[in-house]
């Protein structure tokens, strides 16, 4: 169905280049996160939807028509802010019923709308308030509710929730999840914050340096990232890596690593002789389990534990053979000191292989099935 477009979209502010040649499409109905570390441009990139920049190159579509030149108030779209934006002087209605006041909608039509987000909002008691009497999370509702009175054709949230603490944060993106499931109203969720991204997103957009590095719904990007970026990215604990090498070992494969060597299964197995050599090797720290003694298989090595941080269900050991430091997430309560030993076996099924240059792009491999016939061809 027609959605939001964005064709050869770019941005330059005088020589700066804020946002190389972007093409993007967010299909209707869709929950879409723009993620990525401060100053990679995703701001940017939701304020030229809205018209609050102007691109400098391409065009922005929706619902197939040229938008690009459009003011903000006729691009039917609602904004919530990082910093809510609501009048101190105005109570929780007046600021929820405020845009629609400018349009000079009817009295009976703009009480309707604002009593049905309240309700919506959880926000009915609190209607003759003003913001300063209120709670962040309670502020964020109200915010919430002047962009839904609008009915607006397109949410656009700022980072909305960076201003508030972890619990009020889960909280509302609960809430946020639900208004979408309820409305089917098209949104677009600027964040850095990766755990909002894979909760939220039905797709999400990752970027860095005003470049897309990688488009996707939040599970295939967390299980196949393109490259080392995403891969470190998206993911909490971060993603371990190790400079390392592939080469052959007895019947197959094996990564080498420097301090410890592991057996490739076959799926793991890159895709030509081309690509044996210099690699990243890398792997979640949810991929690294405790194997007891006496049942280690040939990918199972011992660590020292650096540090120990029991975290009720989990414990995230930051662990060490000779230089090389790596965390585990291990799904137990443990009790171990700095010094302790531990068995611990890779799940290379889960592992992932990125070339060691500057791009990192993921090395593809072979299918089960070619892989476990070494059939190997010097062309990738």
């Amino acid at each position: 169905m027609p959605g939001l477009v964005l064709e050869n979209v770019s941005k330059w502010y005088g020589p700066v280049e804020a946002v190389p040649e972007i093409n993007l499409e967010i299909q209707d109905k869709e929950f879409a996160i723009l993620v990525g570390p401060s100053g990679c441009g995703k701001s940017t990139v939701l304020r030229m939807i809205a018209g609050l920049e102007t691109p400098t190159r391409g065009r922005i579509l929706l619902d197939n028509v040229d938008i690009t030149a459009r003011a903000p108030k006729d691009r039917n779209m609602a904004m919530v802010f990082q910093d809510y934006a609501l009048y101190p002087h105005m109570s929780v209605y007046e600021n929820m019923a405020f845009s629609l006041t400018l349009r000079k909608v009817p009295k009976a039509q703009i009480t309707r709308a604002v009593q049905e987000a309240a309700g919506i909002l959880g926000l009915e008691g609190l209607l003759q308030r003003r913001p300063g009497e209120l709670s962040g999370g309670q502020r964020q509702r109200v915010a919430l509710g002047r962009a839904l009175v609008r009915r607006p054709h397109l949410f656009l949230f700022d980072e909305p929730l960076s201003n508030l603490d972890a619990a009020l944060r889960g909280g509302m993106r609960a809430e946020l999840i639900r208004l979408h499931r309820r409305l089917q109203t098209t949104s677009i969720f600027v964040t850095h914050d990766q755990v909002e991204a894979m909760t939220m997103g039905t797709k999400i957009v990752v970027m860095k340096d005003g470049i897309v590095q990688q488009v996707g719904n939040p599970i295939d990007v967390y299980n196949e990232p393109i490259n080392r970026f995403v891969a470190g990215f998206i993911g909490s604990p971060r993603m371990n890596f190790f400079n390392a090498r592939l080469l052959r070992a007895d019947d197959g494969l094996a990564v080498d690593c420097g301090a410890f060597r592991l057996r490739l299964p076959p799926e793991q197995w890159p895709c030509s002789d081309a690509r044996l050599g210099d690699a990243i090797f890398a792997i979640r720290p949810a991929d690294i389990s405790i194997t007891p003694i006496g049942k280690a298989d040939g990918n199972s090595i011992t660590a020292t534990v650096e540090l120990a941080e029991p975290l009720g269900a989990q414990t995230h050991l930051y662990c060490r053979v000779a230089d090389l430091e790596f965390l585990a997430d291990i799904p137990l309560q443990l009790r171990l000191v700095a010094g302790s030993s531990v068995n611990l076996t890779f799940d290379l099924a889960r592992a992932h292989l990125f070339e060691a240059t500057p791009e990192g792009r993921r090395i593809p491999t072979r299918p089960v099935e070619i892989a476990s016939a070494l059939a190997f061809t010097a062309n990738p």
